[in-house]
């Protein structure tokens, strides 16, 4: 798992190319120029769910100088995946443990001296807490793989995002002939302007 991610890494920046002049387009995707290329959602999510946190280091690699927020992620991502995966792991073999253990005793089999302070109806008790703690555990690592997955996703939508200074709101008074004073109000959205008048 550990050499695919390494893998992924190195070849991430050559499949997504480099970023040389960003611009927008009539959609307002973040689009390379030099490339003719658009960051896409879609491709931050199969990065993402193919190796976790590699969709983070997609979008990085997109963000406009000065906004690079994505790779500070990864390292919580891994270690969301490693403890619930370590706790799954310990969960998954103690239960295991405890089943021989109660099927040995059953069967006149060889006892461990593990849990020799137990009778069997303790045994059965252990078994049911740790085959919930497992399933808790698998719950965890389900749970982390999915945000991991939908914060790729909301974050590429962001690299897209339009925060230059077209976007602004004026207000202002109004006096339309023949009507009653008024306050109108100008949204400016890249190359579209918005406007809105409301009566007092």
């Amino acid at each position: 798992m550990i050499r695919i991610f390494i893998f992924v890494i190195c070849c991430l920046p050559f499949a997504v190319y480099a970023q040389k002049d960003v611009t927008k387009d009539s959609t307002n995707s973040a689009i390379d120029t030099t490339k003719g290329y658009v960051h896409s959602v879609r491709d931050a999510l199969i990065f993402s769910a193919i190796v976790p946190g590699s969709g983070q280091i997609y979008n990085h690699i997109y963000m406009p100088k000065g906004k690079k927020k994505a790779l500070w992620k990864v390292p919580l991502i891994y270690a969301g995946l490693g403890a619930t995966g370590y706790f799954l792991y310990t969960n998954q073999q103690t239960v295991k443990e405890l089943k021989t253990e109660y099927t040995n005793r059953q069967n006149g089999g060889v006892l461990s001296d593990k849990w020799s302070l137990y009778d069997d109806y303790g045994i059965l008790t252990l078994f049911q807490q740790y085959q919930n703690q497992r399933d808790l555990s698998i719950l965890g690592v389900g749970l982390v793989y999915l945000f991991q997955l939908a914060d790729a996703g909301i974050e590429a939508h962001f690299v897209r995002f339009d925060i230059s200074e077209d976007l602004s709101m004026s207000i202002y008074p109004s006096f339309p002939m023949g009507q009653s004073l008024g306050i109108g109000m100008k949204w400016n959205f890249t190359n579209r302007t918005v406007l809105a008048r409301e009566n007092p």
